[in-house]
């Protein structure tokens, strides 16, 4: 049976050097056919994955009937930490390092929780990839970004949006006037913005409730208006960071329930849907089949001789980052852990790992 996962295919990644080049920036590669545009507004949807928006096509009626670049993934894991930074920077995961939304720390064997940043980490050493719009900026183009002003100077933030201008909003209205603004105020210009509210219903009311479809026909109008009032040589892009699935609450694997599976590890990190295993020196196989033995057909167990479709090629200073088991859940399966993770049990929707509803996302243009 073929393993699931990127398969080959455009990645995030991918993204942003479509974007530099349909700018007509030199030194960028349009490998997604995105249109020839003096102005770009790349709009990402926090958890809006292709299979989802199809599947409630009918709650999103402007977003449905937008062009859709087929084949893009997220890439592994499909998390937010690593889908942002791998679409800010051009590079997968194995490169720039943000390897899930908690990973280990090399140096002190700690946890990093990658969206709190947690840990006493310069950013610009954990990620040392210059932004793609950075490097759009010193080529002359207006570029900017667009956030809750909360996420202004977060760890995430300086990894994946670093370098240019960050205009931090307060609402919904705000961000559309902003927006509109900036690209506005220079002939040639790309705005990154994003938009995290349908996830966290995802995460909370989980990503079938009515809660969650009503949340995506409010961001679908949204962004139908961002269209209308953008100038009309701007070419607006959204997409997603992953997509989502829900999990019965009532048939959840607690790991530490099964303490056989903890022998020989030293830390778990990642979430519940692509748990990073890290374990004593020389331990990895053996822990990798005690993993397999009990998990079945229910997740794909890999050591780290196995895991470059998933990350990309792994330089050596993230290596120590990835666990050396990695178990990337399958159907309706998770691996929790109460004792380490008690607030994942509480919680409906997920992602993370290698299956289409989590790795799909959408590239739709609207020019």
């Amino acid at each position: 049976m073929t393993t699931p996962g990127v398969g080959g295919r455009a990645t995030i990644d991918r993204i942003m050097p479509s974007v530099g080049a349909a700018l007509g920036v030199p030194g960028f590669d349009n490998s997604l056919g995105l249109p020839e545009s003096p102005r770009y507004v790349v709009f990402l949807v926090d958890g809006m994955g292709l299979e989802l928006l199809r599947e409630h096509g009918d709650a999103a009626p402007f977003l449905s009937s937008l062009k859709n670049v087929e084949d893009v993934v997220c890439g592994v894991p499909s998390t937010t930490v690593t889908s942002l930074t791998s679409l800010g920077t051009g590079v997968r995961a194995g490169a720039h390092g943000m390897v899930g939304y908690t990973c280990r720390v090399p140096a002190t064997g700690k946890r990093l929780n990658t969206l709190k940043w947690d840990q006493p980490l310069d950013p610009t050493v954990w990620q040392p990839y210059p932004t793609v719009l950075q490097r759009l900026a010193e080529e002359g183009v207006s570029a900017t970004s667009v956030n809750d002003a909360k996420f202004e100077g977060t760890g995430l933030t300086v990894c994946s949006q670093r370098g240019v201008p960050f205009h931090g909003v307060n609402s919904i209205y705000e961000r559309l006037d902003v927006v509109l603004d900036v690209i506005e105020s220079a002939p040639r210009s790309v705005t990154y913005a994003y938009e995290s509210r349908l996830d966290h219903t995802g995460h909370s009311k989980g990503c079938t409730s009515q809660e969650w479809r009503s949340m995506l026909t409010t961001i679908d109008t949204e962004l139908m208006e961002l269209r209308d009032e953008l100038p009309r040589d701007t070419t607006l892009i959204v997409t997603a960071d992953h997509g989502m699935l829900d999990l019965p609450l009532e048939d959840r694997f607690d790991v530490d329930t099964v303490p056989r599976l903890l022998d020989d590890v030293t830390l778990l990190a990642g979430e519940a849907r692509f748990r990073h295993v890290y374990t004593r020196d020389g331990a990895a196989e053996d822990v990798a089949e005690r993993w397999r033995e009990t998990l079945g057909d229910r997740a794909v167990v890999r050591t780290q001789a196995d895991i470059e479709d998933w990350f990309g090629p792994v330089s050596p200073d993230v290596r120590g980052r990835i666990g050396d088991v990695v178990v990337a859940a399958l159907g309706d399966f998770g691996v929790f852990s109460s004792r380490e993770f008690g607030i994942e049990m509480k919680m409906s929707g997920f992602h993370g790992s290698i299956t289409e509803a989590e790795l799909r996302i959408p590239v739709l243009v609207a020019d």
